[in-house]
């Protein structure tokens, strides 16, 4: 199959489109500034670049649950801000779907609620 060619204009172009897109994410989209684990209160803190503040329960999170303090303290933000990433547990999570309350897959969300209703 031939690739179909392209001229410099259009990639050009495409490539404004795509700065743009990005610029809006980035104003638009919540996005980490940092985020650390709070070992006394147990929970995630991830400070937004607006200002916010958010924090959760480390048991919420999906693999993060059963992690051990060391591990939940080497969090990392990703380069864009709209990331956190736990190398050592193979963990990541999105700060956009952290604020409307979604800490993990579907099946992840249905055991949390399955647990809430059960206590």
């Amino acid at each position: 199959m031939e690739k179909p060619d392209q001229s410099s204009e259009t990639l050009e172009a495409q490539l404004d489109q795509a700065r743009e897109v990005a610029m809006l994410a980035d104003a638009t989209e919540p996005r980490a500034r940092s985020a650390y684990y709070d070992r006394a209160l147990g929970t995630i803190v991830i400070h937004l670049q607006d200002g916010s503040t958010f924090m959760f329960p480390h048991e919420l999170g999906q693999g993060l649950a059963e992690a051990h303090p060391d591990e939940l303290a080497a969090v990392e933000v990703t380069p864009s801000g709209i990331g956190l990433h736990w190398e050592a547990l193979d963990v990541d999570l999105t700060v956009p779907s952290l604020l409307r309350g979604v800490y993990g897959t579907k099946a992840w969300m249905a055991k949390l609620k399955q647990n809430q209703e059960a206590a």
